[in-house]
């Protein structure tokens, strides 16, 4: 009877295919992504345009040597991808070597005959093989022996020759052997003990610890791997004062546990920070260490708030000591003032719903959002954002303000004329001037555009009250660079603007095909000569100028598609006019007993005009049929991003004093100035390389009127480059809900009229069935 037969592999060729399969998805993986890469010309042209200043020197100093063992580090992983590939290619030699176990018994092999002998030639060779490998003989052979008379009973007895040509065996169906790719001293009994101690230290000790250890330390932390007890201590404070200046936002961002030894085991706790500290704390004015609150009057605390306020005013500390817990506090300044300035919105939310009785100021907000930058920067918030740039110091800021000149901005410095800038900057060297023109040309110039609307409406640009208003802000970046030849720029772009506007002009007052009427002057060129129109032999008349007709552009796509309805019907209706007028003549003109001929053919004129309508209307459904297309694939397009994830890579931030490279990232969101109040969540964008577009949805207010908004983008690297833009909504009265409709209500006699209708065509229908049932029995 067939079975299933398992066995370990003792020679070893299977378990080859294992290991072969196993190093090719190690191997590879880890070469594509743990192979070190060594530095591209593009990168060597990045670093000859990066600050050559003494802080971003020091910083790249600090980041190399951040990590010390690394060319160490890059040889053992090369040592290791090597080996691998190594043995990778000797497991694929030995596959490609191993020879096959499978033998396929052939009865006429063994008995060294043709295929197809006769039984006496089966005979012949079965006696001379006898003769020399009987086992009786000197020459025998047992186990050849064996194989020839098990051949020779294949051959000549019938059921031995059907069971091998159906199963290839003579002894019928033999059981169906699985080869395991281990080798088979994992079961032997020598060994036994050896392996259940590793099964047990894999799967019962080393498993369970790891898993618990992950466990412990991700069920502290939060989506953006900030301790919820941290979190918990932002609520608190900003529920206890909703409307905190920069200095107490500075103290709570202080207190976070993150800097606490029982929460965190990276921070150190230095026998000299009881004199470094104290030491510190006399330097700094205004550190309110007398403050009272819990945990603000801990001692981790005060150690990160003077290390913090030592940070704004760019003060050199201990290298050893305070220096490095200072680095450390830095660099996570931005990732808690995130999730600070979620807390302030997440409770701004839960008091617009009535949850909570306090609502958090817009101050709070914006003060976070702040102090980011100013971390960033290290500056502190009295201070001039020309300190920003390189090799620019205090002593240099009073050549920006003079009687000529007053420069008081990034920007308007970039806008100078280059030799009013070099001569500014007189007091610097070359190779300092270059490092600041460097860095100012990478620095962000954004442009915002801003559309609101109604979505999932007819009427999107119809805002009502108590509407889900959708507010797309386009986010437009590029870099400071372009403000270098701003002048040059606006010379070739008024020159152009006023080609264009000659050209909407001649074609507003003449043909289609751009020619002038013969009523209307033509207007002479900027560059041309105007002269008073006068005639010979009388006084000089005044000609009559053309009005000039300007065209308003449409604030939003809702009053675009209003315009273009309103045009389209004037030209139908004009259309029509024309239409009649020629009809009404045509009628005056002719006698009344030609009027019936006359009658058909208009008939025939106004089905030929209806079809020119018609196309018309197709021609301008048309256009709108292509904004609802380009509308859906923006959605589409929209949906592919957020299932695809946002990515984290802008544009590198100029920081010198920041310890870790920054991106830039944006805050946008809605609020109302006059109220202090905040409208939208504000969102993050981390991905802002050179245009995006981000929606704010908010629900307009219940009462009807004008309301003012301003979008407000804020950096969360840099200083004084936040963007505002005022929105003025018109929220009108909500439709009332049509609670009963005359065509739903159906009155009694209605009913009974239709249900005579409703029996009159089924009488139809039987009487019809009847006569051709008729028909047929006729036929």
């Amino acid at each position: 009877m067939a079975g299933s037969k398992f066995q370990y592999d003792e020679s070893g060729g299977t378990f080859f295919y294992f290991l072969l399969s196993f190093l090719a998805l190690v191997v590879i993986p880890c070469t594509y992504y743990f192979w070190p890469k060594s530095p591209k010309k593009d990168d060597n042209k990045k670093d000859r345009k990066q600050c050559h200043c003494e802080q971003c020197a020091h910083k790249q100093s600090y980041l190399n040597n951040k990590e010390p063992f690394l060319k160490i580090k890059n040889r053992i992983i090369k040592l290791l991808l090597i080996f691998g590939w190594l043995a990778l290619f000797v497991c694929a030699y030995k596959v490609g070597h191993l020879t096959n176990d499978y033998i396929n018994w052939d009865p006429f092999e063994i008995l060294q005959i043709d295929p197809g002998s006769s039984t006496s030639e089966i005979k012949k060779a079965y006696r001379r093989l006898s003769l020399i490998y009987h086992p009786d003989k000197e020459t025998g052979d047992e186990k050849k022996f064996l194989k020839i008379a098990k051949a020779y009973a294949a051959l000549t007895d019938e059921e031995a020759r059907k069971n091998w040509e159906t199963y290839g065996n003579p002894d019928g169906p033999g059981a169906m052997s699985f080869g395991i790719a281990l080798p088979s001293w994992i079961v032997e009994k020598e060994n036994s003990f050896l392996v259940l101690g590793l099964y047990a230290l894999v799967f019962m000790i080393a498993l369970p610890v790891a898993v618990g250890i992950w466990w412990y330390r991700s069920v502290k932390y939060g989506g953006d791997q900030v301790l919820l007890d941290t979190t918990q201590l932002y609520y608190y404070f900003i529920h206890k004062t909703p409307q905190m200046i920069l200095k107490r936002v500075l103290m709570v961002l202080a207190a976070s546990l993150e800097f606490e030894r029982n929460h965190n085991s990276e921070v150190i706790e230095r026998p000299s920070d009881n004199e470094e500290v104290p030491q510190l704390m006399k330097m700094l004015p205004n550190l309110g260490e007398k403050n009272k609150e819990r945990p603000l009057c801990f001692t981790y605390s005060i150690k990160a708030r003077a290390l913090l306020h030592a940070h704004l005013s760019r003060m050199n500390l201990p290298p050893n000591s305070l220096e490095i817990d200072k680095i450390y506090i830095v660099s996570k300044g931005p990732y808690l003032l995130q999730e600070f300035v979620q807390c302030v919105s997440q409770l701004t939310m839960l008091a617009l719903a009535g949850r909570i009785a306090r609502i958090p100021n817009l101050d709070t907000l914006e003060n976070a959002m702040k102090l980011s930058a100013l971390i960033v920067q290290a500056l502190w918030d009295s201070k001039n954002s020309l300190l920003q740039l390189p090799n620019i110091g205090e002593d240099m800021l009073r050549h920006f303000t003079t009687r000529k000149r007053n420069v008081r901005s990034i920007r308007q410095l970039a806008a100078m004329k280059s030799d009013e800038r070099r001569s500014m900057l007189r007091n610097l060297s070359d190779e300092q001037y270059d490092d600041v023109m460097n860095v100012v040309s990478k620095m962000p110039l954004l442009e915002i555009d801003v559309r609101s609307e109604v979505l999932d409406d007819e009427d999107a640009g119809n805002i009502t009250a108590g509407a889900i208003v959708t507010v797309t802000v386009t986010l437009c970046r590029q870099n400071m660079s372009v403000l270098f030849d701003k002048e040059l720029i606006e010379e070739k772009s008024s020159i152009d603007n006023e080609e264009e506007f000659d050209e909407k002009e001649n074609l507003l007052l003449g043909d289609t095909d751009g020619k002038v009427g013969n009523n209307e002057t033509k207007k002479p060129k900027a560059w041309e000569k105007q002269t008073k129109g006068k005639k010979k032999g009388g006084k000089g008349t005044k000609s009559k100028k053309p009005q000039k007709i300007v065209k308003k552009k449409p604030q939003n796509q809702s009053q675009n598609k209003e315009t273009t309805e309103a045009n389209n019907s004037q030209a139908l209706a004009a259309v029509k006019n024309s239409q009649k007028t020629k009809k009404e003549d045509e009628e005056s003109d002719e006698d009344r007993s030609d009027k019936g001929s006359d009658e058909s053919d208009s008939e025939g004129e106004e089905s030929d005009n209806n079809k020119q309508v018609k196309a018309q209307e197709q021609d301008v459904s048309e256009p709108e049929d292509d904004d609802n297309w380009d509308d859906f694939q923006s959605n589409v397009s929209k949906k592919k991003e957020v299932l695809e994830g946002k990515s984290k890579q802008s544009h590198s931030v100029h920081c010198p004093y920041f310890p870790e490279d920054k991106q830039e990232y944006w805050w946008i969101y809605l609020a109302d100035k006059k109220r202090k109040a905040l409208i939208t969540v504000p969102y993050l964008m981390t991905n802002l390389v050179e245009k995006e577009d981000v929606e704010l949805k908010f629900t307009a207010p219940s009462k009807p009127g004008q309301y003012t908004y301003s979008v407000i983008v804020r950096s969360d690297s840099y200083v004084d480059f936040d963007i505002s833009k005022i929105i003025k909504l018109d929220v009108k009265e909500a439709p009332k809900q049509i609670e009963s409709h005359p065509q739903w209500d159906i009155s009694e006699d209605e009913e009974e009229v239709n249900k005579d209708e409703d029996s009159a065509v089924e009488d139809s229908d039987l009487v019809n069935s009847t006569d051709e049932s008729d028909d047929d029995l006729d036929d």
